[in-house]
């Protein structure tokens, strides 16, 4: 029979406490694709979690610097291809999210940053849109697949959006 560690008069070693994580995708720069993951990593710091957002591929652009407010609705389908449909849906939607009391994306932005959720660009997008550091907003971390893989994996939850 093996004694236990406190019977040894030693203390049994106590787990580290980490604290739960959430991880969200961001591949569209559209309201539909940025709204989202920011609203649920806010929620998620405020659930007293880690929250990132990966951005990647299209997604990367509502990280660049001055393209958070260019961020458009494009209607699905054949509504979509109208010439102009996407801004006259675009002012639609912003009046609808204003009229709701729902900040606009610029503003999320701001309350996610404030609020401790990381973003994090892709940096194959990065490499292969020819973008630097330079080209984002403040605070934005750049990570290799395998870097947001070894975060990811830690995570208890993870959505692409």
């Amino acid at each position: 029979m093996v004694a236990s560690a406190k019977a040894m008069g030693k203390e049994a070693p106590q787990p580290e406490i980490q604290r739960e994580s959430a991880s969200f995708i961001c591949s569209r720069d559209t309201m539909d694709g940025v709204y989202p993951p920011l609203l649920l990593a806010i929620n998620a710091r405020r659930q007293g979690m880690d929250a990132s957002i990966f951005f990647t591929f299209m997604g990367l652009n509502a990280i660049r610097k001055g393209w958070a407010k260019k961020v458009k609705f494009h209607p699905p389908g054949f509504m979509g291809a109208i010439p102009g449909m996407s801004t006259m849906a675009t002012g639609m939607m912003k009046k609808k999210i204003d009229n709701a009391g729902i900040p606009a994306v610029e503003d999320l932005m701001d309350m996610a940053m404030a609020e401790g959720v990381k973003f994090v660009a892709c940096k194959m997008t990065v490499d292969m849109m020819e973008l630097g550091e330079e080209d984002f907003m403040d605070g934005v971390a750049v990570w290799t697949a395998e870097d947001y893989m070894k975060y990811a994996k830690t995570c208890k939850i993870n959505m692409f959006i």
